[in-house]
């Protein structure tokens, strides 16, 4: 192991408890920022670790579910610090992570890999099978919500929330079980030639424990640091007169930092398939395992929860769908595709800054 990826978590963590100890120490806030992409970088590292040990889909699938657990902790946790003022906030940060990973990721996957490699092709399956039970997920999550009656404004009520949150929860257990057990071959990329981690010796079982162990650490890190480091950004995008939601999109730009890095790491090393893997399985888990996890915090703390969203979000919604249909439809990738999700995801951006 380079002794970087040792020292780098390690050193990420004594930085957050620091900044735990201290939070209105400027020094300890400039430090933060190179603690955070520090962590991250070690992230990817020790994911790429563990997932050349266990081999595809479950290496991606490690990363994704690591991450999206601590992100879950860190939208309750803020949740239960805001009360009511934060009620839409999951809906935000869930919407802003599934614009971020099918546009904003895919995006520049799909155009690095295609300035780099031309076309790159994957196993429509897999990505099709994926992208469905995504946008069943996201339907039921974020957009019934806005059309039912039975509550006031775009809410559920509680029987609502419980139905939804088991079934997203029931819903994304069944597609880890179809991408891991049932038919994994859907999620295996061919070697690329000239690949060398594709190629590479597996590492010893040991090195991917100390690895995996190193991953949490590291994650633990990334999403302590952007909790520390999330009321100076809500402090300046509150001075420069900003929209809540904007608090959303920076949650989750820094919590899928790493996934995005090793996404992108693997389309530029022509493995395409582990990039969708990783996109895929992100968006499915920040939805299967967020909604159960603030529906039952909602329910049993009685805190005001806001799922819908409004008309234009579910315009860029439902654009970003049935673009991603049309992307996934062929089983092969090329720059224009990537152009095109580029644009979708700068209009996110845009219309949220300028509503």
């Amino acid at each position: 192991m380079p002794r970087w990826a040792l020292v780098v978590p390690i050193a990420a963590v004594l930085v957050l408890a620091a900044g735990i100890v201290a939070p209105s120490s400027n020094a300890i806030l400039a430090a933060c920022v190179p603690a955070l992409v520090g962590a991250v970088i070690a992230a990817v590292h020790h994911a790429e670790v563990v997932a050349h040990r266990v081999g595809e889909p479950f290496g991606t699938l490690v990363l994704a579910i690591a991450v999206t657990v601590i992100e879950v902790a860190l939208i309750v946790s803020v949740m239960l610090a805001g009360g009511e003022g934060k009620a839409a906030l999951p809906r935000d940060t869930i919407f802003a992570a599934v614009m971020i990973i099918c546009n904003g990721v895919v995006g520049v996957c799909l155009l690095v890999g295609g300035l780099r490699h031309g076309a790159q092709s994957f196993r429509i399956e897999g990505a099709t099978a994926g992208f469905g039970a995504l946008i069943a997920l996201a339907t039921l999550s974020l957009v019934l919500p806005t059309f039912t009656v039975s509550s006031a404004g775009p809410t559920y009520t509680v029987s609502q929330l419980a139905f939804a949150g088991t079934a997203s929860l029931v819903l994304w257990a069944v597609f880890a079980f179809f991408q891991t057990v049932r038919h994994r071959d859907y999620f295996l990329p061919a070697a690329a030639a000239g690949d060398e981690h594709a190629h590479a010796q597996p590492p010893s079982v040991r090195l991917a424990w100390a690895s995996f162990a190193l991953l949490l650490v590291s994650l633990v890190a990334v999403i302590g640091l952007a909790k520390v480091l999330s009321p100076s950004i809500e402090g300046a995008l509150d001075a420069a007169g900003a929209p809540k939601a904007v608090v959303g999109i920076a949650i989750a730009l820094l919590v899928l930092l790493p996934e995005t890095w090793a996404a992108v790491r693997a389309a530029r090393a022509n493995r395409v398939q582990t990039s969708l893997n990783l996109a895929l399985g992100s968006a499915l888990a920040s939805i299967g395992l967020t909604i159960p996890a603030v529906a039952a915090t909602s329910v049993v703390l009685d805190l005001p929860l806001v799922l819908g969203l409004d008309a234009k979000d579910m315009v860029l919604l439902m654009v970003t769908f049935l673009v991603g249909a049309i992307t996934l439809g062929t089983g092969r990738t090329n720059l224009m595709q990537g152009a095109v999700h580029l644009v979708i995801f700068a209009a996110f951006l845009f219309l949220t800054l300028v509503p």
